[in-house]
């Protein structure tokens, strides 16, 4: 059984070390925030769900490997989040209600957040059994061994939130949900990921590999003051510029300049908030030497002028 419990979250021992591998339960114990429910019972055997409200503001702290599939899914609220590798540099997303990470990482990594507007960050978790994700797989793709899913970070799918939103409707009902639904919904979550985020390393190159794709995210954060330049990011990760703009796309949801535009808004964003500087000298340090241009992109991305933002 996967299930977890619907009791409230233990406070989080800030000075112990993380272990470099744990389970999706003890994963929670690393994590600042408050557990506001949880999945338990017979119809959760397949998934472990919990819903949790996040600090507004996180330090970098160091994420231990969990060998289920995680999918994090914002259900409130907005937030910067960085995450990197060890000994590598800060890779920012700014994620919404209704955007998701995916990540079944062999290694540990570090992250960092900070929340946006006035809205709680929420986020839920959820862990795929390791059971079920075999038995799909071996439907789906008829292989024995399920392959390695894409890391994705701040990423949008609209059937994916669709599923998310029906489970979280289970989560949150008197009768703790529908055993018979639930395990409906947890198959057809499986089919979906395997479907459309498996990475795939044999013969032709159909997936950008996540070690390729952290190196142009790092390259784009790196220069984010210089125009977007296609074919120097391509080169960066050995690739030609429509192989890599195909792959990038499939493993993002967006085009590398359309990414390259969220990244230099989230780091306008993070200076806006965290220092003085005036907002025409943030627009020239994420490459933008008009005022109106900075603020037109700035306002499409957000919602709000930069002026406003800063109040906010």
């Amino acid at each position: 059984m996967i299930g977890g419990t619907s009791q409230i979250a233990q406070p989080v021992d800030e000075t112990a070390t993380p272990p470099e591998r744990t389970s999706p339960l003890g994963l929670e114990q690393y994590i600042a925030g408050r557990t506001l429910v949880s999945g338990d019972g017979p119809a959760w055997n397949d998934m472990f769900v919990q819903v949790y409200s996040r600090r507004n503001e996180q330090d970098p702290f160091l994420v231990p490997a969990v060998v289920e599939p995680l999918i994090v899914w914002v259900i409130s609220g907005a937030a910067i989040v960085e995450e990197r590798e060890l000994d590598r540099g800060w890779v920012a997303n700014t994620v919404t209600v209704g955007d998701f990470f995916l990540t079944r990482s062999p290694t540990p990594y570090e992250m960092r957040w900070r929340a946006t507007g006035a809205a709680p960050f929420q986020v839920m978790h959820l862990y795929l059994s390791i059971p079920l994700f075999e038995r799909v797989a071996k439907d789906v793709l008829g292989c024995d061994a399920p392959p390695a899913l894409r890391e994705i970070s701040g990423g949008k799918d609209e059937q994916l939130s669709h599923l998310l939103a029906l489970i979280h409707q289970e989560l949150v009902a008197e009768g703790k949900g529908s055993q018979l639904f639930l395990q409906g919904l947890a198959q057809s979550l499986a089919v979906h990921l395997i479907r459309n985020y498996a990475s795939n390393d044999t013969g032709r190159q159909t997936t950008l590999p996540g070690f390729k794709l952290r190196r142009a995210v790092a390259y784009l954060e790196e220069h984010l003051a210089e125009p977007f330049n296609l074919a120097k990011l391509s080169e960066t990760v050995g690739m030609s510029e429509f192989h890599f703009s195909r792959l990038f796309k499939k493993a993002t949801g967006i085009s590398p300049s359309r990414y390259f535009i969220r990244q230099r808004v989230a780091r306008a964003q993070l200076l806006l908030q965290e220092t003085d500087t005036s907002i025409i000298e943030i627009g020239m340090s994420v490459g933008y030497s008009s005022p109106s241009h900075f603020a037109q992109v700035f306002r499409r991305e957000t919602g709000l002028p930069p002026s406003h933002y800063r109040r906010g």
